[in-house]
Formats: C-alpha cells, structure tokens, sequence
C-alpha cells in the first residue's frame, strides 16, 4: 500500500480508504439481533481484507444506519494504534444534540476515540453557521478533542465550491472530504486551498457517484483502454499530489481488487494518462462540439438564483456525461435525485420548464437560447420516478 501525509495531522494515510457506507445492513438504526449473519459475516471480512491490504483508514458515519454498530463488531479485535478510524456527525442548531449522537458513534464503535471527527454535510450557510457560531458544534468538537475522544476534526461536504472555499478559508478544520474526480473537477480550487492550509483531503465515492464505474457502459471502458474506469479514475485522482486519499466503498472484500492495480501504475501516470485524456476530450468535442465542451460552464447561475430551483449547472454536466459517453444509467439516477436530495443533492429538474422563465438568469450565458432547449432534452433523456437517497429508503 502506499501512503502520504494527511497534512496537518501528520496521519501517514492509504491512498486507498475503506468507507462504510455500502457494506453495512440498513440505513436507519436496528437492533443487533436484526442485523443477518452473513452480512456481518461479509462486513467483518470486507474489513479483515482491508486491513491485510494496508487500508487501515476505516471510514464511517452516524448517518450511515447500522455501519458504526456493525463496525463495533470487528474494530476492537484490531491493536487501536494500527488502526485510523473516522467517524462522521451531522451539525444541528443544539449543540449538544450534536455532542450526544457522537457519543452514540463512539458506543456504537467500541472504542475509546476516533482518530478523525468530520462534521457531516456541511452543505449550506445555515449548517455553516450551526458549527462555527459560538457554543456551536465545532466548539463540542474541540471540547471533545481536548476530552481525548476526538484527534484531529474537520468536514465533509457536497456544498458548492464557494461554500467549501469559505469553510475551509476559516482555518478551523484539519482536513476536508469532498467531491472531485474526472467527470466532475469543480472542486479543484477547494482542494489548492486545503493544501495551503496543510489539511488532508479525502475524495468521497470517486467510483459510484464519479460515474457509476462498478458497472461502465463499454463505451466508457473502450475509452479508457487499456485501463479500466475505474482504474483511470483512480490514477487521474491520486496522480494529483494534493490529494491525498480515495474512500473505496466496498460492499465485499473483492471490492479492492481492481483499485488496487492502480498503485503499480503512478510512477508511469505522466506517460499512462495523457492518450487516455486526450482521446475522452476528443471524444465529447466530437460528439458536443468544442465550444460547448470548453465553455458550457460560462456564466451559469446557481439553483438558488433560478427560477423554479432548477439546477441547471449539474442538469448540463449529467446530459454531458450521457450524450458524450453514454453514461445514463449514472445520469438517470443523479437526475431523478433532484427534488428529493435536499441540501445534499440540491435544486430541481428541467420537468416544468413551460412554467418558469429563465431568459434573465441566463442572460450572460454565451448559450442563453441553447440551454433552455438542452434542458428539455436532458428530461426527455434522463426524467423518470424521482429517486430517494440512500439514507431516505
């Protein structure tokens, strides 16, 4: 395994994580006794193998229903120092709500501190201000550190790029979790900014929400050749020095296998990556034309400031993806989440565009008369029943 420094922490960290989000039994909380043995049984293994490959960085969160009880199965038959586990709370207006539900993490973990506390979904202004306002929850977390329950503290995010610059601007935070991966670099300037400010940065799901790459379409896999998506994926991300590690949410033990082939190939990136960059660029300019491929992003407003909420900036990105790279199952699946993702997957579909007017919105857009036609297209490609988040289902 290969390891780098998770900035300031000074944690030397698997480039590879073990997230645990998609082994555990149910989302929403259960009695042990409702928990199957054979998926404990695939849970314990799953981590077993995680460890025996060097990815000791075990990853889960409150929210994640049963994965923390299930965990505190298996993490304490491990030497604690061996081990780097993070869990995850939610910020809430009380503060000491937040407070008891890590307690709860830390009972249902079986352990006596976490290596690493993110304040879960910091998404908006408001979950913003509910950790950094006096007596607020990043406050409990540094009281929880200077308790010993707690090393080191920073968030997660799926907020917008302006929101996760100004989080991580406060300086308050030792590392970020965050989205960035090659079908969705918007991050980018996030991640410059965590490393001038020595924090570790996490990439969350590179490989379900990165494109749904456990399962491509072939022409996504004909494109990457001779790798597999997933380990492009994976080598594009890790060939960025200032990104530190990659969750891996596996749902079996042979889950590591193919992520693992990426680890031979980094030394060689710079020779690997280029033809396969260029050949996907040339394709979607092929396909979308190059004007559209380099500035389809120019001038978008943000769903907040649409009317009807439509999120037109990430509507554009999945009919894309789709069109360029026949990724619709991916799109399908992210597009029918809106309206239903809350502040985690915000703003809404293109299925009422006859009842908004979005000419004022778009007026700086270089395509102000082509985008409303695109977004009657991507729902004609894309809509169908609205889907739930895991965590709702």
């Amino acid at each position: 395994m290969l390891y780098r420094r998770f900035g300031r922490t000074e944690l030397q960290i698997p480039v590879f994580s073990c997230g645990g989000m998609r082994y555990q039994f149910k989302w929403q909380d259960l009695s042990w006794a409702e928990i199957p043995d054979d998926n404990q049984k695939n849970l314990e293994a799953t981590i077993h193998r995680a460890v025996e490959l060097g990815i000791n960085h075990i990853e889960t969160a409150r929210a994640y229903g049963t994965s923390e009880m299930q965990l505190g199965k298996i993490l304490p038959k491990f030497p604690r120092e061996q081990l780097i586990v993070q869990t995850k709370v939610s910020p809430v207006a009380d503060a000491k709500e937040f407070r008891r539900t890590f307690e709860t993490s830390l009972h249902n973990l079986r352990l006596d501190y976490v290596d690493l506390l993110g304040l879960h979904g910091i998404n908006n202004a408001e979950l913003l201000e509910y950790s950094l306002r006096p007596g607020g929850c990043l406050e409990v977390a540094k009281q929880l550190q200077a308790e010993g329950k707690v090393r080191f503290i920073g968030f997660s995010t799926h907020g917008d790029t302006d929101l996760i610059l100004q989080t991580i601007n406060t300086n308050q935070f030792d590392y970020v979790n965050l989205h960035w991966y090659y079908i969705n670099q918007w991050n980018w300037p996030a991640i410059l900014a965590a490393n001038r400010l020595d924090m570790g940065v996490f990439i969350i799901s590179p490989s379900n929400k990165g494109g749904q790459l456990y399962n491509p379409p072939p022409k996504l896999v004909n494109l990457c050749a001779p790798l597999s998506p997933m380990v492009f994926n994976d080598l594009f991300c890790l060939s960025h020095s200032q990104v530190h590690t990659l969750s891996i949410g596996a749902a079996k033990p042979q889950d590591f296998d193919e992520h693992l082939k990426t680890l031979a190939l980094l030394d060689e990136s710079s020779e690997i990556l280029p033809p396969i960059l260029a050949r996907l660029e040339a394709e979607a300019i092929a396909i979308l034309g190059e004007d559209w491929v380099k500035t389809w992003h120019t001038n978008l407003p943000k769903w907040e400031n649409t009317p009807g909420g439509v999120n037109i900036p990430m509507i554009l990105l999945l009919w894309n993806l789709a069109t360029a790279y026949d990724l619709v199952e991916y799109a399908k699946t992210r597009y029918n989440l809106l309206g239903n993702g809350n502040h985690w997957f915000p703003g809404n579909r293109a299925d009422k565009l006859t009842e908004v007017d979005l000419r004022q919105c778009l007026s700086h857009s270089p395509y102000s008369v082509k985008i409303p036609q695109i977004l009657a297209q991507a729902h004609q490609m894309l809509g169908g029943e609205q889907v739930k988040r895991l965590s709702k289902q």
